[in-house]
């Protein structure tokens, strides 16, 4: 059955994608045109208090609406499901992750994942944006902990300092607010990838590295300076014609990556060799990265 047409002056419908609470509904019409609307077929209740204006599949804003509609007052999206209203893109949440306030009365809807917090407010929750919901820094944090696995809770983290969601600046603001969490260690250390290369590492992280090798004190910074520019090396050897790179972010931006290859390019046709690590790499795959370095230069 088609969709009911929306009331006049029903704005609350289009600004919620036709979904709305009995209250809400009950500003539109009286309570036997919405059950009637309801028992006719033509408007489904899928939430304990909430309704949709049609009864055909959901669709991914409608399902954030209703999962929100149903979750204790004063909850918000969070997260991946946050992040998708705010433009991003490439990872998507099987189910809509909500934040509610500390000591809210549970919710029985069972299509969302239900978080709880004590820091819901205007620093952490966007004041005017609908559907309500956390910041894009706090929503990364959340995303991050959230998530199972390392792997993933980089990623995301990664992406959408890449991509331009947040800053990384703005990352360790909110990590600080949100105070101890799952991943915390690494997101601190994504936090800093995010920033850029080597520059984001621990003075001691690549030195041990070095060290264990038994590599003398590298230059840093190197400037290569060609007829048209210079480029900067970030570790140069010159008693082993070997420059490493660190990568603090991955270079996916077409145009980055182009500039990335091209200098790299220029390097290898003065003759100099060169690895390329990420910081991620220095930290937590050491062994790989300490045999690298020790072939080499052996």
């Amino acid at each position: 059955m088609p969709p009911a047409p929306f009331p006049p002056g029903a704005t609350v419908l289009t600004e919620q994608h036709g979904v709305v609470t009995r209250s809400q509904a009950l500003t539109l019409m009286t309570r036997h045109q919405l059950y009637r609307l309801v028992t006719s077929g033509r408007w489904a209740h899928p939430a304990r208090g909430v309704f949709v204006h049609h009864t055909g599949p959901l669709t991914p804003a409608q399902r954030d609406w209703v999962a929100l509609l149903a979750a204790p007052p004063g909850s918000v999206l969070g997260g991946l499901s946050a992040l998708a209203h705010d433009g991003f893109t490439g990872f998507s949440p099987p189910r809509p992750a909500v934040v509610a306030p500390m000591g809210a009365n549970p919710c029985t809807y069972d299509d969302l994942d239900l978080h709880w917090s004590t820091y819901l407010d205007t620093r952490d929750v966007h004041p005017l944006r609908t559907p309500p919901r956390t910041r894009p820094a706090r929503s990364v944090i959340d995303a991050a902990s959230w998530h199972v696995t390392e792997k993933r809770a980089r990623e995301i983290v990664l992406s959408a300092a890449q991509k331009g969601i947040v800053a990384p600046r703005t990352l360790r603001e909110a990590l600080v607010r949100r105070g101890m969490c799952r991943h915390r260690s690494l997101i601190v250390e994504s936090c800093l990838d995010a920033a850029g290369g080597i520059q984001s590492l621990p003075e001691r992280s690549f030195d041990e590295i070095r060290v264990e090798v038994g590599l003398p004190p590298p230059e840093r910074q190197a400037v290569v300076r060609r007829t048209d520019g210079r480029y900067y090396l970030d570790v140069w050897w010159q008693a082993f014609n070997l420059a490493v790179e660190v990568h603090g972010i991955p270079h996916m931006e077409v145009d980055q990556w182009d500039g990335d290859l091209l200098r790299l390019n220029e390097v290898a046709i003065d003759g100099r060799r060169t690895l390329e690590f990420s910081s991620y790499a220095i930290r937590r795959h050491r062994s790989a990265v300490v045999d690298q370095l020790r072939r080499s230069t052996s």
